[in-house]
This record gives structure tokens, sequence and C-alpha cells, in this order.
């Protein structure tokens, strides 16, 4: 067993899928020799070769649009988006091409092709590089979309998206590439749709995904000290949305909070609690209520800090969770 961070075990994940298939090819801006701005990819043009780990023009779209006509060969190709907000010129392959090429064709045409997007911030970077993109890919039937909060999930979950006979758009909390953890490889954790319990706990629960997860943790830690027990469900998988995982933690606790850092208006915690609120009604004890970044274009790295969510503010929503005792 050895201790890896988030981008090495994302590393092995994808040095072992290109082993096990040589259909697998990567590229990217930067992801040839120079190994990607977060080493994603370090290694993998010496091991490969330039003809399977090679570097692309800095064109978003024409990577998506390359890697389409890969997938539609027979050739299962993993992109990167070198940050969240590099992703919007390729937006419209996406959403238009890769998402609804399948059903086009009535299934006489899939896309097994991943796109990996580092997404969200804490890191000091400015802006187009602390976007939370997520929603605009959920809202897009066609296309699975998931996120690691965990070490072990990079690894297991890349390997899962890119055996994959569909699309997957597959999201790497940047805050937690350098989180260290004990791992032996390769490692298969849960189902790469299903959500997991990460700490049980029995008055609220807390529902969250990528990097907010660990925040999560670190709260329900705090609100220990306050009494309350704090349940907290990684959600792993956006879309699909694991919905008896969730409800289920609901049905037991009566309350619960949506923690994301991107901006809460029209964010992807609308959609868990209106699901939620539909499925769940008779068993809530409170409304259910969200945290997550102000509504405001990402900040520069000086007021980041403010605009992520942090245990002292997701304490302050339980607290208005319309506690008996109050």
């Amino acid at each position: 067993m050895a201790q890896l961070n988030m981008a090495q075990a994302l590393n092995r994940a994808l040095r072992d899928a290109m082993t096990e298939d040589p259909n697998v090819v990567v590229f990217g801006e930067d992801v040839g020799p120079y190994g990607g701005v977060f080493t994603v990819t370090e290694g993998l043009t010496a091991q490969f070769g330039e003809e399977r780990c090679f570097d692309s023009p800095l064109a978003e779209s024409g990577i998506v649009g390359t890697a389409i006509g890969m997938a539609m060969y027979g050739m299962r190709p993993v992109v990167e988006m070198q940050f969240d907000a590099f992703a919007y010129p390729a937006f419209e392959q996406i959403t238009s091409h890769v998402a609804k090429m399948r059903n086009r064709t009535r299934g006489k045409v899939a896309l097994p092709m991943v796109i990996r997007i580092p997404y969200g911030g804490g890191i000091g970077g400015v802006e187009h590089h602390g976007d939370s993109s997520e929603a605009y890919y959920t809202h897009t039937p066609g296309l699975t979309v998931v996120t690691p909060g965990a070490t072990a999930d990079a690894y297991s979950m890349l390997r899962a998206a890119i055996e994959s006979p569909d699309p997957v758009i597959f999201m790497e909390p940047k805050s937690r590439y350098w989180s260290r953890a004990d791992l032996e490889l390769p490692a298969r954790t849960d189902p790469m749709n299903r959500a997991v319990v990460r700490r049980e706990g029995q008055h609220v629960t807390l529902i969250s995904y990528g990097s907010t997860v660990q925040t999560c943790m670190e709260t329900a830690g705090a609100a220990k000290e306050e009494g309350w027990d704090v349940e907290v469900i990684d959600l792993r998988s956006l879309a699909p949305l694991d919905e008896d995982t969730v409800c289920a933690s609901v049905r037991k606790t009566g309350r619960a909070v949506v923690v994301h850092e991107s901006s809460v208006f029209s964010g992807y915690g609308a959609e868990v609690v209106a699901t939620v609120s539909e499925k769940c009604f008779h068993w809530l004890e409170a409304p259910m209520l969200r945290v997550g970044g102000f509504d405001v274009p990402y900040p520069p790295k000086d007021l980041e800090e403010h605009q992520l969510p942090h245990p002292d503010r997701i304490l302050d929503t339980i607290a208005r969770l319309q506690w008996e005792d109050q």
C-alpha cells in the first residue's frame, strides 16, 4: 500500500486503461511531454508514444470534435480540458453532438469517450480557472456527469468512465488533486452511478460532491460539539442522480442541506432539493437549505475563501433548520 494523491491516482487509471486497451488515446493541451498542468498525464507519452498521448492545438472545439470522430471509428478517446471555463468553446460540440449522437442515430452510433474537466476553485487561480460548470452538463440529456471526492474513487471512477459505452463528463475537483490517501491500486470502489454515505448520522444530512465533501466531513466533526449528529452523502454521480441513497438518508434524518461550490441560483443543488422535496416531503422536519458560492463571477484569489463554502457557514445553515428547542 502506498500514499497517493488524487492526481497520481488519475494518472495510474489512465496508464492502466491504456495498457489494457490499445484503443484508449489521450490528448489535449500540454498533456503530452509536459504531462498536463496538474501532472495527471505525466509520463504517458514516454510510455505509450506520441500516437497515443499527444498535445493538441489550443482549440477546445477541435479537441472534442476530433474525439467524436475517433469514437465513431472505434477508438476510446480521453480528452482534457485544461481548466473548467476553457471548455466553453467546446460546449456546442458537447451538447449538440456528443450528447445526442446515440439518439440521433437510433442507437447505431455510440460515442465511448471521456471529457476530463478540472473544475472548482481553492487553488488561488483567476477567472476562467475557478468555475463550477457541472449544471451546464447535467442539464443535457445524453451525458453522464460524475465527480470523485475521494482518491480511491478518482482511480475507480475514471476506469469505469473509460469503459463506459457512452460519453462521460468527468469533473475533477482541482483543490483535491493533492489530497493524499493510503491506497493499493488497482482499486475498484462502488459503481460509478452510486452515491455513498461518507459518514453516518441521525439529525441532519449534508449532501455534497467533489471538493465540498471534505468540507462537509469537517463540518460534521464540528457539529458534534453543537449536539448535531450529521450524516454526509457524497453524490459522486450528478447525472444520473442516485435518488435511492439520498432519499433513504433524508427520510432517516428529516433535515438536509445541499453543499456545493457553484452559485446557488440555478445551481445543481436546486435539482437535488426539488427531487428530495417531491419524494420525501412527508419525512421533512424543515425546508431543505443550500450552501454554495455567491451569485457573482468567481473572485480573485484574495477573496475566494469567502466565496467557497466554509464549515462555519454550513453550521450557521444547519442552525436554521427549525429545531424543536428553538
